[in-house]
């Protein structure tokens, strides 16, 4: 399965886990793009803030600086990805692309949620009949926090599958597609220690052909 990336020292956590899995991780960097045919599935990676011209806002002063080359990759290969009902895991930024691609909008800076270093931040809630829920269960789970931007709007089709204690989007999932699923905290740093990390991953492989069902 793809993997979209910017920075080399920064991919290696996903592509372990997901080889963890049992999946097979092909690199793609914005400078050596490539289609999703002969692939199994997509996982879209934390990184740089969205360019909020995406989804007609100013940017903020706190944001990043845009990197135009990777938004344009992934965007293109996620809507390649969910045109074909291929698997989709989207991580941190991955998820906010996968909201602002469905016609969603971000908060651009919101304190509170940006804690690197830290296994157990906060908490979220799984909504019950979610397939997110049927990964973790429902109900309230630890998760990990490093992000100063989150979902406000979702997008059309989309389904809220999880919020922090503060009421904030931290999961989606698009119902109508074989597995397509985005998570705001990043479970790639929580397999060796959590099994609902382990299970997520999991669940992705098994959507792609791999692996066994958690």
């Amino acid at each position: 399965m793809g993997v979209t990336f910017r920075y080399p020292e920064k991919v290696r956590p996903y592509v372990e886990a997901a080889r963890n899995a049992g999946l097979e991780p092909v690199l793609i960097l914005p400078d050596q793009p490539r289609s999703l045919d002969g692939l199994d599935g997509l996982l879209v990676t934390g990184g740089t803030d969205l360019n909020a011209r995406l989804y007609g806002a100013e940017p903020h002063p706190a944001n990043d600086t845009p990197d135009d080359e990777r938004d344009t990759l992934e965007r293109g290969l996620l809507q390649e990805a969910l045109a074909r009902d291929l698997p989709v895991l989207c991580i941190c930024r991955g998820m906010q692309l996968f909201n602002v691609l469905h016609g969603g909008t971000l908060l651009q800076d919101m304190a509170g949620h940006r804690a690197p270093g830290v296994a157990e931040a906060h908490r979220i809630a799984v909504e019950p009949g979610t397939r997110l829920a049927g990964i973790l269960d429902p109900g309230p789970h630890p998760v990990n926090s490093r992000h100063h931007q989150v979902v406000d709007q979702p997008g059309a089709g989309l389904r809220v599958s999880a919020r922090s204690e503060d009421g904030y989007i931290e999961a989606l999932e698009r119902p109508d597609r074989k597995f397509a699923l985005a998570v705001q905290w990043h479970p790639e740093d929580l397999v060796e220690r959590h099994q609902e990390a382990k299970r997520l991953f999991s669940a992705f492989a098994a959507g792609c052909g791999a692996g066994t069902t958690p």
